[in-house]
């Protein structure tokens, strides 16, 4: 591989995560709050070491980039914007050791929502916006960015982009990467606009519509409030925050086909179609559960039911319930979400939907086979026939996954974490989730987890976001052998 062109695009990357920081820094200046001073650092260490990383690597122009080479660059560009990215948290005191801002960081940018500050109402603003502005930036994915607006990542940029792109199939909806990645991001801020304005009409202040909008998007969940939308009790806010909720928990390719004149675009989708059945399913079902054990009135059912199974199911993570109040079947159901995840393409976490039901027609085709053993079945998806080596790679992922899940559950639970908070952080970490169960619950956090014990998390946070594979192959020693 040819690191000096790996650690060139590291920098690039770097130095663009600095330029970011200016945002909160202005923030921060208009409210008069001590973020300043931390963030101030934080621009020039960022944005100097990208700086000399970017011009003591230069090579000349790369026409191609090796599956290997975009793999490690997006494994190693998401360490480094974790690491820079931490400094905030870290000079401005607000993490006493180093591994929280990183957790918190991380947690930001792979969009998880897991959180290790208690208070956090009582945080700067500057350092708030910039808790929830680097959520944003994880959940459409900093690599595509990159690939947006730089044009010397246009040519080979696809091996960046599959690894980057939440997706066993990635849509190109343009034959230049660049234009894709473009397009992607065009819809991704417009939506994000309209949720801006609708939650400023609703009575929000700009700084708390700025920061929910920029952790709903992504389905990332950091709130400006201890409570989270809780805090809120508002029917109104549940409403939009369901809405946007659902909309970054749906392939963006379909967003941008609706608003290219193609108003049936989610309904013609399958996976669209199954990913909002299972919502209304499993809404219907946790509604009628939590009625009248937990809620007296049938509306109230609906409204607490709906909002946390599409929280937990796009893995936004947003709370307007205490969940773990709420019968065993309810919150098996939640757990369940957790593992299932949002539609492939979207900015949600998971196994993913579309996963899911090549696998549920992957049985059916089985079963089928069993009946009639000289028939040849192929499993279709939006009309096209998937190939043998996606079904391959569908079914490693899904041991992959459950396997991790396990193996992380088992080490945790040995450092002395109890087996229900073990098996919630795991879940939720390892799906960017946030908020899990027993003392990482929806009114707790991930403070007291040990040391050791959050470098494990935070290792199942970017397991999580870059789809297993682009981490878990960095230790496959054929990965580094020539």
């Amino acid at each position: 591989m040819r690191w000096r062109f790996i650690i060139n695009i590291t920098g690039i990357l770097v130095l663009f995560l600095g330029l970011t920081m200016i945002m909160p820094l202005i923030f921060g200046l208009y409210y008069k709050d001590h973020s300043v001073i931390s963030l101030a650092k934080s621009i020039a260490i960022t944005v100097i070491t990208g700086f000399l990383l970017y011009l003591f690597s230069r090579a000349q122009k790369t026409e191609y980039i090796s599956q290997r080479e975009g793999m490690a660059i997006v494994a190693i560009g998401w360490t480094a914007i974790g690491l820079f990215g931490s400094l905030p948290f870290y000079l401005g005191g607000e993490c006493a050791i180093f591994v929280d801002a990183l957790f918190e960081s991380v947690s930001g940018f792979t969009t998880t929502g897991s959180s290790i500050l208690t208070n956090i109402e009582g945080i700067s603003k500057g350092l708030l916006l910039w808790r929830s502005l680097i959520q944003w930036l994880g959940g459409m994915g900093i690599i595509v960015l990159s690939i947006a607006i730089l044009p010397f990542l246009g040519v080979g940029g696809m091996q960046l982009y599959k690894a980057e792109v939440p997706s066993p199939v990635p849509d190109k909806l343009k034959p230049r990467i660049k234009d894709t990645a473009v397009i992607l991001w065009k819809v991704y801020a417009l939506i994000s606009f309209a949720q801006v304005i609708l939650l400023i009409l609703g009575g929000m202040t700009l700084f708390d519509a700025l920061c929910h909008t920029f952790t709903t998007m992504p389905t990332g969940g950091f709130s400006t409030k201890n409570a989270s939308i809780a805090h809120y009790n508002s029917v109104y806010f549940d409403g939009v925050f369901i809405f946007f909720m659902l909309l970054a928990g749906i392939n963006f390719s379909l967003h941008y086909q609706l608003l290219s004149g193609k108003p049936l675009a989610f309904w013609k989708d399958s996976e669209c179609r199954f990913f909002l059945f299972t919502v209304l399913a499993l809404t219907a079902i946790v509604s009628f559960n939590i009625y009248g054990s937990v809620y007296a009135e049938i509306g109230q059912s609906i409204r607490y039911g709906f909002f946390q199974v599409v929280s937990i199911i796009t893995t936004t993570g947003y709370a307007t319930a205490d969940y773990e109040k709420w019968p065993a079947m309810s919150q098996l159901i939640l757990l369940l979400c957790m593992f299932v995840g949002a539609s492939a393409g979207s900015t949600g976490g998971g196994i993913k939907i579309l996963r899911i039901m090549l696998c549920f027609k992957y049985c059916y085709k089985e079963l089928f086979a069993l009946i009639h053993p000289h028939s040849v079945t192929h499993i279709k998806i939006r009309g096209k026939t998937v190939p043998e080596n996606v079904m391959r790679s569908i079914v490693g992922f899904l041991v992959l996954y459950i396997g991790l899940f396990v193996v992380c559950t088992i080490i945790l639970a040995g450092m002395g974490v109890d087996f229900m908070t073990s098996i919630g952080a795991v879940a939720a970490t390892i799906g960017n989730i946030g908020p899990g169960f027993g003392m990482v619950g929806p009114v707790d956090n991930y403070a007291h987890i040990p040391y050791m014990g959050k470098w494990l998390l935070i290792w199942c946070m970017l397991l999580g976001r870059l789809e297993i594979f682009t981490v878990i192959i960095l230790i496959v020693p054929e990965f580094w052998r020539k």
